[in-house]
């Protein structure tokens, strides 16, 4: 079951399967929010519509706090690379970016963290994240997951 709740503004969370996602976290300096952001239980990601205050909100503390990947545009995921945020970056080619865009990517956000998605999925978009890896070389920690795998943000 997936519960979804409002918490003023543009901001909801989701949960379900012990999960919790949190949409536009605009809690501190919300005159309309619900909970504050110290009541806020633990979030495992955050994700931003656009990079307005009011959008973004507390973000940043939250990804800290918790450890929650940020879900952003590119220019919302440099500003929260630069502060250490994990950043999943496609390397298929078709459909979306290849090795050789996501490597210039982690160029240009700078996450200490990149997990390499959106390949192997079909022959279409065919690709090898050990190669991703040796292309990003020390720009950035690369993790790789196989299906089923997770990672835990530190």
């Amino acid at each position: 079951m997936l519960t979804l709740t409002f918490h003023g503004h543009a901001c909801f969370t989701l949960e379900a399967d012990a999960r919790r996602v949190i949409i536009d976290p605009f809690l501190t300096g919300n005159p309309a929010t619900d909970i504050p952001l110290a009541r806020l239980p633990k979030i495992d990601a955050v994700l931003l519509s656009h990079g307005h205050g009011d959008h973004l909100g507390d973000a940043l503390p939250i990804a800290q706090r918790d450890g929650a990947t940020i879900v952003a545009t590119a220019e919302l995921a440099r500003f929260c690379g630069e502060r250490g945020a994990t950043v999943p970056v496609p390397i298929g080619n078709n459909y979306a970016m290849g090795m050789e865009d996501a490597a210039r990517a982690v160029e240009f956000v700078q996450p200490r963290t990149v997990i390499p998605m959106h390949y192997n999925t079909w022959d279409l978009i065919t690709a090898d994240p050990e190669q991703f890896k040796r292309q990003v070389g020390g720009r950035a920690r690369v993790v790789v997951l196989a299906p089923g795998d997770a990672h835990t943000l530190s």
